[in-house]
């Protein structure tokens, strides 16, 4: 094997997350050659990521591991050139906003199973024009390729070594699980691999498209909520009703996620309901995980809040639920209510997503978070909140000045609902320039921290454009009933 070309490399840190609670240095391991590369990209990301192409920047001598950014391949060919100029210069430039060095060098790897009827050596050579149009993207910014890994069906391939001795054009099996360096050093870490791209995304989407009472629920609640968001104003009184049966029945449902296994107990709620017998009757028999947080929440309650959650409002005081006891239960909920999004309101989906993945930045999760943000995105490439959660996350900012700011807009808000509180018609001017201040600080958090929107989203915030009332049509995009971003 060529030692110039597969030398050693350092990993750092495999999520690069901040602990909330402080940790000691963090460890460091020497992987050479394209087999151990190979099997650290799991351990890099925090999951398999299929249908992936990721790119991962070296620094210094030692080749040390620093940013990586992870897309879906494009279907079509005509898209890779595009595709590798946009990764190359983001991975760049991501560097660069983070106040770090600029890459020294890019490993790029290739992750596809084969189609049916194909061979993993055939989706190596099919994506090899992909895979030469990244390290051609990323030599015109004078950074090298040293490696550029194939990974598909259990076997990895080099575009890059000519040798084949340690890189035979036929795949090399990947290690046994469990056995490498990489993986002995991460569950010594406490470091998990949570399985593939496609399980993560698939605990986040709906199980069936046919969900005829899904569907039902959601066209009725619509009808009521939609009108009341779209025609008032964020002070009015159909506005707020619509704000406190939403988060009345979230911390209702918090209460019984927390009752229900897997979930500790969040701090008591009025109004806090117990399980009810059906649902506890339902939790003995086979139903675990999601299944068993799907059968916590009803069709009607389910609509509810993904119509509710498309006030702006709403949705940040929903987004109070980020951290202690609270964080875990919030986070099954809000898995729990994306996966309801059926057919025409995948749309509607971007709320819950967004709280589901600010839940898990929040409390560790950057890969899960990662993948929630994402899809979000792809279900509102235009939802502010985020696109602002998304890039934070991918730069590897810490969380706490937004947890901050909304801890600060929670103990604002709870001092004006205590006993002795001037009445809502006097105190709502100072209602309003409380939030106003509490907006400003988190924009002024987000520039500090390095989160730039462009003008026009700057506008979308500053005067969020009125929902749309749905409409159940056969389109592939429907109008969403939301308030802002």
């Amino acid at each position: 094997m060529n030692t110039n070309r597969h030398g050693s490399h350092e990993s750092r840190d495999p999520h690069n997350s901040h602990d909330p609670h402080g940790s000691s240095a963090p460890q460091q391991i020497t992987l050479r050659g394209p087999a151990e590369l190979a099997d650290a990209l799991p351990f890099m990301l925090g999951f398999h990521p299929s249908d992936s192409v990721v790119l991962v920047a070296l620094h210094g001598e030692r080749g040390r591991f620093g940013g990586r950014v992870r897309v879906g391949i494009p279907g079509s060919p005509r898209e890779w050139p595009a595709t590798a100029e946009y990764l190359a210069a983001c991975l760049v430039e991501g560097a660069g906003r983070r106040g770090g060095d600029r890459p020294d060098a890019i490993v790029v790897f290739l992750c596809q199973e084969p189609r049916p009827g194909e061979t993993a050596q055939r989706v190596m050579e099919r994506l090899r024009p992909f895979a030469q149009r990244l390290r051609t993207a990323c030599g015109a910014l004078d950074i090298p390729v040293p490696e550029a890994l194939c990974i598909s069906d259990g076997l990895y391939f080099s575009y890059c070594c000519p040798d084949a001795r340690c890189c035979p054009p036929d795949g090399t099996p990947l290690a046994l699980s469990g056995t490498s360096v990489m993986a002995a050093s991460a569950a010594y870490a406490g470091i998990q691999v949570r399985g593939t791209l496609k399980d993560m995304e698939a605990r986040l989407k709906p199980r069936t498209e046919d969900d005829a009472a899904q569907r039902a629920a959601l066209n009725e609640a619509a009808t009521v909520i939609v009108p009341r968001i779209l025609d008032t104003p964020a002070s009015g009184l159909g506005r707020r009703e619509t704000r406190e049966t939403t988060l009345g029945l979230a911390r209702r449902l918090l209460t019984r996620f927390a009752a229900a296994p897997g979930g500790p107990a969040p701090r008591p709620h009025a109004g806090g309901t117990a399980l009810p017998p059906a649902l506890k009757a339902s939790l003995t028999g086979p139903a675990t995980g999601d299944e068993r947080d799907d059968a916590l929440l009803s069709p009607d309650e389910a609509a509810t809040l993904i119509l509710g959650l498309q006030d702006r409002d709403t949705r940040d005081q929903a987004a109070e639920w980020m951290e202690g006891p609270e964080a875990a239960p919030a986070l099954r909920l809000w898995r729990a209510v994306s996966r309801r999004c059926v057919p025409p309101y995948q749309e509607y989906a971007a709320a819950p997503l967004t709280l589901a993945g600010w839940v898990a930045w929040s409390t560790g999760d950057e890969p899960s978070a990662r993948v929630a943000l994402g899809l979000a995105l792809e279900a509102d490439p235009e939802y502010l909140f985020a696109r602002l959660l998304h890039q934070a996350c991918n730069e590897g900012l810490d969380p706490e000045a937004l947890r901050a700011c909304l801890r600060q807009e929670r103990d604002t808000r709870l001092a004006a609902e205590a006993p002795g509180a001037p009445a809502p018609a006097e105190a709502a001017p100072t209602e309003v320039r409380t939030r106003q201040r509490a907006r400003q600080t988190a924009r002024r958090a987000a520039r500090q921290a390095g989160l730039r929107t462009t003008q026009a989203a700057r506008r979308r915030r500053a005067e969020p454009r009125p929902p749309r009332r749905p409409v159940v049509r056969r389109t592939r995009r429907t109008g969403r009933a939301r308030s802002g971003a």
